[in-house]
């Protein structure tokens, strides 16, 4: 490494180690980009890949759980866009598409479950009336992992 490389990149060890978030580390890289100086760098534009993941019987939970632990550690709010799923990681965005009319939420898996058979997702409330399942309490819907 040349002298003015490593001038360059000495501050770089007083900076502690950290996670950086998909669109954090996106804008990162753009801001980096406008920084070259006499350096030409290209930036290439990053398109969010969907991946279909299910496709089945939805239900959701409201009131009764409204309060209570979630699987993986906060408060259940069934005026929150999440979800509960039996395998997909928390955190994880899914775009939930009720097949009857057209409808999509996305969610966060935040729980565990559906415990009830043949369903492959629970939603929230709030999730579930932005795709119109509230008086049905069940839908057929398309999951899409984003």
């Amino acid at each position: 490494m040349t002298k003015e490389a490593a001038s360059q990149t000495s501050h770089l060890k007083d900076i502690p180690s950290m996670k950086f978030l998909p669109k954090a580390a996106l804008a990162a890289a753009l801001f980096a980009g406008t920084m070259v100086g006499s350096y030409s760098a290209a930036i290439t534009p990053v398109v969010a890949e969907t991946k279909s993941a299910a496709s089945g019987s939805a239900s959701y939970y409201g009131k009764r759980f409204h309060g209570r632990r979630t699987a993986n550690g906060e408060s259940f709010n069934m005026n929150s866009m999440t979800a509960a799923h039996k395998t997909l990681p928390f955190g994880t965005k899914v775009r939930v598409t009720n097949r009857r009319n057209g409808k999509s939420v996305v969610v966060r898996i935040n729980d565990r479950g559906p415990y009830h058979g043949g369903r492959i997702i629970d939603l929230s409330r709030a999730a579930a009336s932005k795709i119109g399942m509230i008086h049905s309490g069940t839908a057929k819907v398309s999951l899409d992992i984003l």
